[in-house]
C-alpha cells in the first residue's frame, strides 16, 4: 500500500507535468490519497462479512455490499504501481529507494507484528505460529509459501508481495523510462493479458496452490499500474473520464461474486481499476471536479495503511467477547461493527500520528552538514 504525493485537496495542479527530463517533483494527486481509503474500506467491510457479524436480512445486504471487498487489495496493488512510477526520481539510486520504502511501510508492520504476538499470548484460540514463520513474517518473505502465509497480522501477506513489488521497482522503472507511449501502452496491455491468463488457470484449478496471495502471479498488476502511469506522465493517457471510469470499476466489482473466488475475481475489476486511477490523477492534474479530493477523504485516505494493518487485529480481539460468527440481527450487528470501525479508526490515527510519520522522518533524516570555519 503505497501513499499517493501530497499536497492540499483543493489546490491540484493546472496542468499535466512532462518530467521524463526533469527533476522537479511530481505534481501531487490528492484524489488517489482519498481513493486509497474507499479500498481500505472495502476489506474492512470484507471481514466483517467473514468474522459473521451479520444474520438474516442483514448478512445479505453485507455480502452483497462487500462479498467482494478482496478486490480492494488488487486496487492497492494498481495504486502502488502508478504512484510509485509517478513520483519516481530521475537518477535516484535503488538503495536510496529501497530505504524510503522501508522507512514507509516497515514501523506500523512492526508495531502490528508486536500487537500479534500479544494477541497470541494473551487470547485464547489463537493460532500460534512457529518461530520460523514468525521470522518470514517480520521479514516479509511469508506469502511466497502458502503454510505462512496468514501468520501474526494476517492482513500482511500483501505487505510481502509489496515488497517484491518494490525489489523489482527500480529495474521496471528502468526500463519505462525507455518506453515511449506505445511501448508503455503494449506492457499495460500484456499485464491485463497477463492477469487474465492467470484467472482463467487458477479457475481451471492449474496450480497446486491458490495463487492469490503469490507475490510473483499479483506482479502484473503492478506493472500495470506503473505503464499507465507512465503515460499519463508523457500525456499520452486517453482513457475515460472519472465518472465512466468510476462506472466501470463498480461494474466490475458487483461482477466479482458471479466467477470463482480468489485470483481470478481479479479479472472482474483489472480494467476498471486500470482506468479509475489514472482518470483520477488527470482530474487532480486539470483542475477537474473529483468527489476523491475532498479533505476529509484525503485525510482518511492518509490513514488507511495504519487502519489496514490493524483492522483485522481488532476484529479478532472482538471475539473475546462476541464469540465467533454471532450473527447478530440488523441494528445491533450495526452497532457492533461500528464500534469496531471506530476502535481501528482511533488506532490508525495513533499509529500514523506516533508511529509511521515520527519513524519516517527519523529513518530518512539527513545527518546536518558540518560547517566549516
Amino acid at each position: 500500500m503505497t501513499t499517493a504525493t501530497k499536497a492540499h485537496p483543493t489546490a491540484p495542479a493546472a496542468a499535466p507535468p512532462s518530467r521524463t527530463l526533469s527533476s522537479a517533483p511530481a505534481p501531487s494527486l490528492p484524489s488517489l490519497t482519498g481513493l486509497r481509503w474507499m479500498a481500505a474500506l472495502l476489506v474492512f467491510g470484507l471481514h466483517v462479512h467473514n468474522f459473521r457479524y451479520f444474520g438474516g436480512a442483514g448478512g445479505r445486504i453485507v455480502t452483497w455490499g462487500f462479498e467482494a471487498g478482496a478486490s480492494g487489495v488488487s486496487f492497492f496493488f494498481i495504486l502502488s504501481g502508478f504512484v510509485l512510477m509517478w513520483s519516481a526520481r530521475p537518477g535516484d539510486r535503488a538503495t536510496r529507494f529501497w530505504w524510503r520504502r522501508v522507512a514507509r511501510v516497515y514501523p506500523v508492520h512492526l508495531v502490528t507484528v508486536a500487537l500479534a504476538l500479544v494477541m497470541v499470548c494473551t487470547l485464547p484460540r489463537q493460532p500460534r505460529p512457529t518461530l520460523l514463520q514468525g521470522l518470514a513474517d517480520v521479514f516479509l518473505v511469508h506469502s511466497w509459501w502458502r503454510p505462512w502465509w496468514q501468520t501474526l497480522d494476517p492482513v500482511s501477506w500483501s505487505l510481502a508481495c509489496e515488497a517484491f513489488f518494490y525489489a523489482a521497482f527500480p529495474l521496471l522503472a528502468l526500463v519505462l523510462r525507455r518506453l515511449g507511449g506505445r511501448g508503455a501502452t503494449a506492457l499495460a496491455a500484456l499485464s491485463v493479458l497477463t492477469v487474465l491468463a492467470l484467472a482463467w488457470t487458477d479457475a481451471h484449478h492449474w496450480w497446486a496452490q491458490p495463487i492469490s496471495s503469490f507475490p510473483a502471479a499479483r506482479l502484473p498488476e503492478f506493472v500495470l499500474g506503473a505503464a499507465v502511469a507512465r503515460l499519463v506522465l508523457l500525456g499520452r493517457w486517453r482513457g475515460p473520464g472519472l465518472e465512466a471510469s468510476l462506472a466501470l470499476a463498480v461494474i466490475g466489482y458487483f461482477l466479482v461474486p458471479q466467477v470463482t473466488a480468489e485470483y481470478a475475481a481479479t479479472a472482474c475489476t483489472i480494467t476498471g481499476f486500470a482506468l479509475l486511477i489514472p482518470a483520477a490523477a488527470v482530474a487532480d492534474l486539470h483542475g477537474l471536479p473529483s468527489l476523491w479530493r475532498r479533505r476529509r477523504l484525503v485525510r482518511l485516505g492518509e490513514l488507511s495503511f495504519a487502519f489496514y494493518m490493524v483492522h483485522l487485529l481488532v476484529l479478532r480481539a472482538g471475539t473475546r467477547l462476541l464469540g465467533t460468527r454471532p450473527r447478530f440481527d440488523l441494528l445491533t450487528g450495526a452497532a457492533v461493527a461500528a464500534v469496531a470501525f471506530t476502535v481501528s479508526l482511533g488506532l490508525s490515527w495513533l499509529l500514523y500520528e506516533g508511529v509511521e510519520r515520527p519513524a519516517r522522518r527519523l529513518l530518512l533524516r539527513r545527518p546536518a552538514r558540518r560547517r566549516t570555519a
